[in-house]
């Protein structure tokens, strides 16, 4: 079939007449007043030859004059790909010759460079995309524009958008001139502007009608004809919005805090991991006194501080507890929620007994713990490190389990164990708080960036220690750079498996670090001695240092050295003007370069029990692919445990359930802003905040690792495959431990989210290199090959 009319066609039609055509064809089912087409379908596309006398006969019955002509591709107005102005459109198109000349550039626009691009960006198969073309009566509009279902700035699904302009609206696609803007939130609207306050309720209603029908936010194009009638000439998924937390029975508004960026993570989490990171989370919190639940929106976590926020004694400290890991961005949405008066305390609402503190014992044990740590540094590191070792030999399996059930019960076994041991908490904490209280007692004594330089060069760093390893295995790989250099990171990976590479210490490297990975709190991510492409990335970044005095050693030295050398001058100077405060923040300063170190420690030894969990979980998937209810062995990270014991118990087939899993990881793997804090109606309440103002041309942030630094952008989504020349910036939208290797050949750091204490700015601070944090969209606002300057004191980066 290769000619077929509008009114014949459904969402199920798709493959043989593209998503926008699909689209229409349900909005004539569902009864909305639709402009008369046809649709030239895939099938003449596929043959490459136009079927005239069909094309012509079709136009004819509509009755000839004015058409427009647009392309339909099968991957064009999905759920997760709008291909919004991607391919063509032609209007006012007459006769059938231009008619036919129309459809041909139709289906050409498949292969331009924007649609290629775009099919790039979102993993579509290029060899799987066909093209269909719709054509359609031309309306006459006096207005037409945009109507968005829900607002598509701040994600509120309680407001709708409209864009209109006089004429056939091309100004409201294309972005190419001013525009009537209305915020529809159901309150009665005043007639201003080109619309009307009846052509406003007119277009809300249908709003609410399309969305409640067609089950999701929609974009949907309108005009209003010389008579005043409504026409509707397209309706498709909002792809930008990010999913809705879960429902719950509140009818007041709750509110989300994005927890993941604390461990250095955007990526969305899969299914497996949710559940360790879960309970992470949620212990990591419960020592600080505080009752939150951890849900999972888009596959991120996100904690619900709505009681806490709404608890008197809790809100009072909720910022400051920010302050440390979830940092600046965090700390002002959470300001704007204190000060909404939706969340304000209710009168007479008993407040939870578990949201205002921690426990006198848990409080009593901190102490202890904080000050015996502060007391006897040393001794406190040994028994960290003990403890470490222990975790590491309790994580090996003596007695390997030999069925599938028994590695269940292993895995079940592990899963709620805590690595947070008193011996290994309490120090962690007593480093960051000796590393954090000095910069108040030293108001108006020393600069943030002074105190910064203290705390670089810190020793006891486990993160350190790898990436120096590294460094030091890369120095002795220099005899096989060429080949290291010249061959992909998987192919050098694929031979090191294979027996074929020759021998340049690696084993020994992934014997003590190969247990870590980027994004290595997921369960489901590979460990580097799984797949170490990652790491002859690294390497290859290493070998590209031809300047010894950029050697990461030496830098890390150099960093170290300064560190000593202000911490003298800086005490001696607070000593002096203030007696009191200079000998306690000296004290408290020596103490953090002794104890802040350790803050990677914890997590290091963690991740010993997710490699055993993982490679335990790895077993069972490849059991279950052997009988056929999975596809492959690490299709099982996709399940949880329930449903992988309903699998090794019951003989569930969950192979189905792994692919539609696999397809919104994957989708949101594509996403590249994710909300630091939402509301229940989706409103990313960053978003919603007033614009910063700021330095013309500069982008603002915060400061995170003192220093200047200029030189050529590198915009980094991927440390795996990344490419880093030695004087670069390296612009992320986060980091986590895995990424530190590339900052031993960065000027400088970059990072959309962050902490002062967190993992990026500290390791920064430890090589000397300058980091501003927390600056909005930098990985779209900066491009690589940009020359930028980032000022750590300013807390800017400049784009020249």
């Amino acid at each position: 079939m290769r000619v077929i009319a509008l009114s014949e066609l459904t969402g199920a039609t798709t493959e043989l007449v593209g998503g926008k055509a699909a689209g229409l064809g349900e909005l004539i089912r569902l009864g909305e007043r639709v402009p008369a087409g046809f649709c030239v379908t895939t099938e003449a596309q596929e043959a490459g030859v136009l079927p005239e006398a069909e094309i012509d006969a079709a136009y004819r019955q509509l009755g000839g004059g004015r058409v427009a002509v647009r392309s339909s591709a099968t991957v064009e107005d999905l759920p997760d790909a709008s291909f919004a102005g991607i391919q063509d459109t032609f209007l006012n198109v007459t006769g059938t010759a231009d008619l036919l000349s129309a459809i041909e550039k139709c289906w050409h626009s498949l292969h331009t460079d924007r649609a290629v691009a775009y099919r790039d960006a979102h993993d579509i198969d290029h060899a799987t995309v066909r093209m269909a073309v719709v054509v359609q009566q031309m309306v006459d509009p006096a207005l037409a524009g945009v109507l968005f279902t829900a607002n598509p700035v701040t994600g509120r699904r309680t407001e709708m958008v409209v864009e209109a302009a006089a004429g056939p609206g091309a100004v409201v696609v294309d972005g190419t001139g001013d525009v009537d803007r209305y915020v529809l939130d159901g309150s009665p609207q005043l007639a201003q502007g080109l619309l009307t306050s009846v052509q406003l309720d007119e277009l809300r209603a249908a709003g609410d009608r399309l969305q409640r029908q067609l089950g999701a936010p929609q974009d949907i194009e309108w005009a209003y004809d010389r008579q005043g009638v409504l026409w509707l000439l397209q309706a498709r998924p909002i792809t930008t919005l990010f999913p809705l937390p879960p429902a719950t029975d509140d009818p007041e508004p709750r509110v989300y805090l994005e927890f993941g960026h604390v461990q250095g993570m955007l990526r969305p989490v899969t299914p497996m991991g949710m559940s360790t990171l879960r309970s992470l989370i949620v212990a990591m919190l419960a020592s600080l006194g505080l009752r939150v639940e951890v849900t999972d929106i888009g596959g991120r976590l996100y904690g619900d501080l709505t009681d806490l926020a709404r608890h008197p004694a809790a809100r009072k400290r909720l910022v400051k507890l920010m302050a440390v890991d979830f940092g600046p961005r965090a700390q002002s949405v959470m300001e704007r929620v204190l000060a909404d008066p939706r969340f304000a305390p209710r009168p007479g609402r008993r407040a939870r007994r578990d949201g205002g503190g921690p426990s006198a014992g848990t409080a009593l044990r901190a102490l202890t713990g904080v000050v015996r740590a502060l007391a006897r540094p040393e001794a406190a590191r040994t028994r960290l490190f003990r403890e470490i070792q222990r975790l590491a030999t309790d994580a090996d399996t003596t007695a390997e389990p030999r069925t599938a059930a028994d590695r269940l019960r292993f895995v079940r076994e592990h899963e709620n164990t805590s690595s947070g041991a008193d011996d290994i908490v309490w120090p962690i904490v007593a480093g960051m708080l000796a590393a954090t209280l000095p910069a108040h007692l030293l108001k108006g004594i020393a600069e943030r960036d002074e105190i910064d330089r203290v705390l670089g060069g810190m020793p006891h760093n486990v993160t350190i220690e790898m990436d120096l390893a590294l460094w030091r295995l890369s120095e002795r790989a220099r005899t096989h750079r060429e080949l290291l250099l010249s061959t992909a990171p998987a192919e050098l990976a694929d031979r090191y498996r294979r027996g074929t590479l020759p021998d340049i210490g690696l084993a020994a490297f992934l014997d003590r670090y190969g247990h870590r990975a980027v994004a290595e709190v997921d369960l489901g991510i590979p460990r580097w001695a799984e797949d170490p492409a990652p790491v002859f990335a690294m390497i290859a970044n290493y070998l590209r240092v031809t300047d010894p005095e950029q050697a990461p050693d030496r830098r890390f030295a150099r960093a170290a050295a300064t560190a000593e050398a202000t911490l003298d001058r800086l005490v001696v100077r607070a000593r002096r003007r203030r007696p009191v405060r200079g000998r306690l923040a000296g004290f408290l300063l020596r103490r953090a370069r002794s104890l802040a170190g350790l803050r990677e420690a914890g997590k290091f030894g963690g991740l010993y029990r997710l490699r055993e969990m993982r490679r335990q979980l790895l077993l069972i998937g490849a059991e279950l692919a052997a009988g056929g209810l999975l596809a492959r062995p690490d299709d099982i990270m996709f399940l949880n445990l329930d449903e992988v014991a309903a699998a090794v118990h019951q003989g569930t087939d969950h192979r189905s359930t792994v692919t539609a899993r696999r397809a919104v990881h994957e989708r949101e793997l594509r996403r590249r802003t994710v909300p630091v804090a939402l509301l229940s109606d989706g409103t990313d309440l960053e978003a919603a905040l007033p614009a910063p103002t700021g330095t013309a041309g500069a982008l603002r942030g915060v400061g995170a690792a003192a220093g200047v630094a200029t030189g050529p952008a590198r915009v980094v989504r991927d440390p795996a495959t990344a490419h880093l020349e030695p004087g670069e910036i390296l612009v992320a939208p986060t980091t986590d431990p895995g990424w530190t290797p590339l900052f031993l050949t960065a000027a400088g750091l970059v990072t959309e989210t962050g902490a002062v204490m967190a993992h990026g700015p500290t390791v920064a601070r430890e090589y000397g290199i300058p980091a501003v944090i927390c600056v909005p969209d930098a990985t779209r606002r900066i491009r690589t090959g940009d020359v930028v300057t980032v000022d750590a004191a300013a807390g800017t980066v400049t784009v020249r």
